[in-house]
């Protein structure tokens, strides 16, 4: 008798992340994974972002240890300075000040675990985006008409925070959205999943 397929979960109630995965086309449950994100004392924003996607997916394959588990985090960094998600629309503006004509990486980290085998990996994305010099107008403008204050750096690059930017550098292309699918396709099939087997 044919082993059954382990079930997927993902760790994060991101919606942006939610769709990502549906392109896949695999069956898949979505659980908060109630992880604390305090940045440790010192912690470089790549670190924290490989740091966080472990936590998260380790944090709810504790539940399902039969089940294959994907977390991800993303964190932006600014000359080394890690940049959260704003919350707000007055942090937001702060930040799209701080990061006008500035070249800030996106470090968008995946994780997959499957606690039945012992498998646990994490891979980063890193994305470089460039912004264009930005008038105050034009940040509030934006901010009123996207409302990114889920959105780590206050900027959605999927809608109209495209028009914020001058350049995107990245080797996979849904890492800025939230989540790198080639690098967590490579992790599924290394933890017995494969989006193309039968």
């Amino acid at each position: 008798m044919p082993r059954m397929k382990p079930s997927l979960i993902l760790a994060s109630t991101s919606r942006y992340r939610r769709e990502l995965l549906q392109r896949l086309r695999l069956p898949f449950t979505v659980q908060a994974p109630h992880t604390d994100e305090t940045p440790l004392p010192g912690e470089r924003p790549a670190a924290l972002a490989l740091r966080l996607a472990l936590a998260k997916a380790q944090a709810v394959a504790a539940e399902h240890p039969e089940a294959i588990v994907i977390g991800s985090d993303q964190v932006a960094d600014l000359h080394g300075e890690p940049i959260g998600k704003p919350g707000d629309f007055e942090r937001a503006v702060q930040q799209l000040r701080r990061m006008s004509a500035q070249q800030v990486v996106f470090q968008t980290a995946v994780a997959v675990v499957r606690l039945d085998t012992g498998f646990a990996q994490a891979l980063l994305a890193p994305v470089t985006v460039t912004f264009r010099a930005l008038s105050d107008a034009e940040i509030e403008r934006y901010l009123h008409l996207d409302q990114p204050f889920d959105c780590a750096g206050s900027a959605k690059s999927e809608s109209l925070g495209v028009t914020l930017l001058q350049r995107i550098d990245s080797d996979d292309p849904t890492a800025l959205v939230g989540l790198p699918l080639m690098r967590t396709c490579e992790l599924l099939r290394q933890a017995g999943l494969d989006p193309l087997a039968t």
